[in-house]
């Protein structure tokens, strides 16, 4: 089994910065990639960013000038910095990893979400 846990999600002032990580752990034969999704409140789940083991990035438009993904592939781990944060970045982000669980079995797990709320 895949475990995915998401971290760093808070209460942050507009214009702040916030860097949200994301583990995988378990039985993982191998990353193919990672990714950042965003839930806001009575709107569908929406990609934000996508990194692949090998660092290869896609940004949905809305995002891509001002937040930016990262791996560590030792950690299993990716980050989303976001920064010049807006009040409409408030959502629940979660993280998903596309990985192989086995030489041939690929599978996507996801996290539970971590709130970010831009407020003064």
């Amino acid at each position: 089994q895949v475990q995915v846990v998401e971290s760093g999600g808070g209460l942050v002032q507009p214009g702040g910065s916030l860097r949200l990580s994301c583990a995988a752990s378990g039985t993982i034969f191998r990353i193919n990639a990672m990714g950042w999704y965003r839930q806001a409140p009575g709107k569908e789940r929406e990609l934000v960013a996508t990194i692949t083991s090998g660092s290869s990035t896609s940004y949905a438009d809305s995002w891509k000038d001002r937040f930016t993904i990262s791996i560590d592939n030792g950690k299993k781990t990716v980050y989303l910095q976001m920064s010049s944060l807006k009040p409409e970045d408030t959502a629940v982000y979660y993280c998903n990893a596309d990985v192989n669980v086995s030489r041939v079995g690929r599978r996507v797990f996801w996290g539970q979400g971590t709130q970010v709320t831009i407020s003064s």
